[in-house]
């Protein structure tokens, strides 16, 4: 596909906070982080995650198959990278230090209340996914792949509005860099207008995908059913 260039690896999940904070985990839930050279794409870091989260500010928080959570802390503590944290989640994204928000195994949504000591606060609704993006904006999709956009800051009776579309994963990068795959695998971007006909999603060829990872600068990545990682290159000139 021409708007993808494939590099090197195999990942399950994958999370990008900026075109030099990209990080992953694979199918043995090793987790890997991006080194910026596509030649030698990956360094494998200590630890077993299943999902992961990674902001444009360094911020990057785990969770594993247990359902624990674990905020990186290799850059202070080079011999224990990471630190649990209390909580149970399945899904977890950060956008910065400050905003970093999960999904449990029922569909409870949690925010990060920037206190280790209770650091988990409940926000009302039910989603299976969720992206959050380094300026606040917050994204989820439910099981029933419906999508909604985190209003809770403007209104406070609902925090969720619904947007049209069908999406099972979801990626925020930004407020105008939010990307999704729907149930059978396709690539949409958000067209940044609600009202864009009855879609507002734009979409964008790719590879049967399985998980997507959208970052501040607009760095795009996605991973495909067979594990094979692909970064978009279809904002750059042909």
């Amino acid at each position: 596909m021409a708007d993808w260039v494939g590099v090197a690896g195999s990942l399950s999940a994958i999370s990008a906070g900026s075109r030099t904070t990209v990080w992953g985990v694979n199918a043995a839930s090793a987790v890997y982080r991006y080194t910026n050279f596509d030649g030698s794409p990956w360094i494998n870091i200590p630890g077993g995650l299943s999902d992961i989260g990674a902001a444009a500010d360094g911020t990057t928080w785990g969770v594993n198959s247990g359902n624990q959570i674990y905020r990186y802390h290799g850059d202070q503590d080079g011999s224990n990278p990471w630190k649990g944290i209390s909580g149970s989640l399945v899904r977890i994204d950060a956008g910065s230090r400050t905003s970093v928000w999960g999904v449990d195994s029922a569909g409870a949504i949690y925010k990060y209340t920037n206190f280790d000591s209770s650091p988990w606060v409940k926000v009302p609704g039910s989603l299976s996914d969720i992206g959050a993006g380094a300026d606040g904006t917050v994204w989820g999709v439910n099981s029933g792949n419906q999508i909604y956009r985190y209003t809770g800051d403007q209104d406070g009776s609902n925090p969720w509005v619904g947007v049209p579309g069908s999406l099972k994963r979801i990626a925020v990068g930004s407020r105008t860099n939010v990307w999704g795959i729907d149930p059978g695998g396709s690539i949409y971007r958000y067209t940044n207008n609600d009202a864009s006909g009855d879609n507002p999603w734009i979409k964008i060829p790719g590879h049967s995908a399985t998980d997507i990872a959208a970052g501040a600068d607009g760095t795009v990545w996605h991973i495909n059913t067979a594990g094979a990682i692909y970064r978009y290159t279809g904002d750059q000139p042909s």
